[in-house]
């Protein structure tokens, strides 16, 4: 075992527990590393946070991409193919270790890691709700401790040795691949894939949601990102309202309301969501609200309301019809 410390960077230390093979890899901006990773804390038992090999799926950054640990890359760019290396990081590199962790088991149990993307960036979701939905990450969170790293590096590419996702672009790469997204999802949707076209739109918003978290809130930048951000998460909602998803279009529609309450596609689409839903006096509020916006949707609002006002008659036939058998007495007399 060989031990060194972290030239040019305070609060680290690395320990060698397997050399690895080769001359060192070329780490550039765009670099995607493939490593396995252990977390463990700095106490008596080495308690263990996560462990990638449990798991079964290594964990893969892009060098330069802002990623949330931005330590790793520099404990990354310091290994070699093949070598295993343990590296003990003060609270200075750890503060926002909980964060990340909760990505990576949001993934390792099949759940989508970027999903509240669509409403909020990140540290706004985890304020908003004052917990990352795991004791020990919220203890992490309250009180950033000491954490060692055990660190494999299995895989070093270059930006052109690999297909780049989204999550594997830059900023500006990001922006330009928004339009293409849209119109992919818009053709989609054209063509009645609706649960094709709502990928298309989500990886765009996410793309956008990353750009967003960088800019200063409500000023120029970052209105021009949310207002291509509500055009996307509404045209979403559209795919939602065609996949009977009525709850969630309300629950999006509602988001956008809340922040930006003169955006008339969002009440329309929330209306037809609480017509489904039975949601009556809500509905009809909402469309009121679409007339005082746009009184040229006048047409389509007198259409949707008498659709309406039938399905309620319906409803409410199906009701008494229900109600009456239900506190009929059984032919034949009383009680047993």
């Amino acid at each position: 075992m060989e031990e060194t410390l972290m030239l040019g960077v305070e609060g680290l230390k690395k320990t060698i527990l397997h050399g690895g093979m080769g001359d060192m890899p070329r780490f550039i901006t765009g670099t995607k590393v493939t490593f396995h990773f252990r977390t463990q804390l700095c106490d008596d038992e080495r308690t263990v946070i996560d462990d990638s090999k449990v798991v079964g799926t290594p964990m893969e950054v892009v060098i330069g991409n802002m990623f949330k640990m931005e330590i790793w890359e520099t404990l990354l760019c310091s290994m070699r193919i093949n070598e295993v290396a343990e590296f003990w990081c003060d609270t200075t590199h750890t503060g926002l270790y909980p964060l990340v962790s909760k990505s990576m088991r949001r993934i390792a149990e099949g759940k989508d890691a970027v999903e509240w993307q669509i409403h909020t960036c990140g540290m706004a979701n985890m304020f908003a709700y004052h917990t990352l939905g795991y004791p020990d990450l919220d203890e992490l969170m309250k009180e950033p401790k000491p954490l060692f790293f055990i660190l494999e590096l299995i895989k070093v590419q270059q930006p052109n040795e690999y297909n780049r996702e989204s999550w594997a672009l830059n900023d500006q790469e990001r922006l330009n691949k928004v339009p293409m997204l849209h119109g992919q999802g818009n053709k989609l949707f054209k063509q009645g894939l609706f649960e094709e076209a709502t990928e298309k739109y989500k990886e765009a918003i996410v793309c956008l949601k990353n750009i967003q978290s960088k800019e200063k809130a409500w000023e120029a930048p970052w209105l021009k990102l949310e207002k291509m951000g509500h055009t996307l998460t509404l045209n979403y909602c559209q795919c939602l309202l065609r996949m009977a998803e009525y709850y969630e279009v309300i629950e999006h529609t509602s988001d956008i309301i809340n922040q930006h309450p003169g955006v008339m596609k969002a009440y329309y689409l929330r209306a037809k969501a609480h017509i489904e839903v039975w949601n009556e006096a809500e509905a009809r509020q909402d469309y009121s609200r679409v007339l005082d916006l746009d009184p040229g949707m006048k047409k389509l609002v007198k259409r949707d309301l008498a659709i309406l006002t039938t399905r309620m008659e319906e409803k409410n036939q199906e009701d008494k019809t229900t109600y009456k058998g239900m506190f009929e007495p059984a032919r034949g007399g009383g009680l047993p």
